[in-house]
């Protein structure tokens, strides 16, 4: 049911922030290509879900299964879909089709006991900067208001706060945060600078939203805390030595397989999403969602 699953809030969360950018912050974003995305990510979600379901069933017809397994569950398609439509922009809708195909589907091929290592979304945008000529991400695109840095802590804290993966964000934003504090001191820059280069709604919503996903990140704490510590690091290399604007999105990229290292060195239960079912929790383990 509606808002039984904390991805119920995220899919409200990213839906809103869609309207309030085109409403407040004047995108020049064509809605089809908002359509394009969700519908490719969701048939994309349904087709390989099926697929798959039925490559394992012909592999275990010996044993029971669980008939509520067997159904896609888009969520997390819907999900990577509006993460697409925040971050990624194209000027033909077959871009936009591309990088939802292929971000929904590296969540059946990178895998690694039944866990995919690439965050979808992330996976798609590369993608796309990657494969095709018309992709691009602007990551400026919320200013630097700190009424959206209100809103995005506030809804990004209140999902965190029920999956459990602050220590994730805090380290992230932590660690860049000191980064660029000794950068700016050591070349004698006044502190507007700093606050400049950290007040981004759009760094804010991948701490939040992006580099949280449980599904996709290591499992122990501790593991979280030296992933993010070290995607942090790679971005501040990118972002100041390299000058790459996007320097959050490929450092994630490129370190994301580090999480099943990490996985190994550091054991702990994997993430399942729960949902309450008539009134009682019940957790439902969905290796693709």
């Amino acid at each position: 049911m509606l808002l039984k699953d904390i991805r119920d809030y995220q899919i409200l969360f990213l839906g809103l922030f869609l309207v309030l950018g085109i409403g407040t912050r004047d995108w020049t974003l064509r809605p089809e290509l908002i359509g394009v995305a969700i519908a490719t990510s969701l048939a994309t979600q349904w087709i390989l879900s099926l697929v798959i379901g039925h490559w394992s069933l012909a592999n275990n017809k010996g044993q029971m299964t669980n008939d509520k397994k067997q159904i896609p569950n888009l969520r997390s398609a819907l999900i990577t879909s509006l993460g697409l439509s925040l971050l990624l922009r194209a000027d033909h809708w077959t871009t936009m089709a591309i990088a939802a195909a292929i971000a929904i589907a590296s969540k059946f091929i990178f895998q690694v006991g039944d866990k995919h290592f690439f965050n979808p979304a992330n996976f798609g945008i590369i993608s796309a900067l990657i494969l095709t000529p018309d992709a691009w991400v602007s990551p400026g695109q919320w200013g630097e208001e700190w009424w959206y840095g209100l809103l995005f802590l506030g809804t990004g804290g209140m999902i965190l706060q029920r999956i459990g993966r602050w220590d994730t964000t805090a380290a992230f934003l932590g660690s860049y945060s000191l980064l660029e504090a000794i950068r700016n001191f050591w070349l004698g820059w006044t502190w507007d600078v700093y606050w400049h280069r950290l007040m981004s709604g759009s760094l804010l919503l991948f701490a939040l939203f992006m580099i949280t996903d449980p599904r996709s990140i290591p499992n122990s704490r501790i593991g979280r805390v030296v992933w993010a510590v070290c995607i942090a690091g790679l971005t501040f290399i990118l972002r100041n030595y390299f000058f790459v604007s996007t320097a959050v999105f490929w450092a994630l990229f490129a370190l994301a397989p580090l999480s099943i290292l990490l996985d190994i060195l550091w054991l702990a239960p994997r993430f399942a999403w729960q949902e309450e079912d008539e009134g009682a929790g019940v957790e439902l383990l969905t290796p693709n969602s």
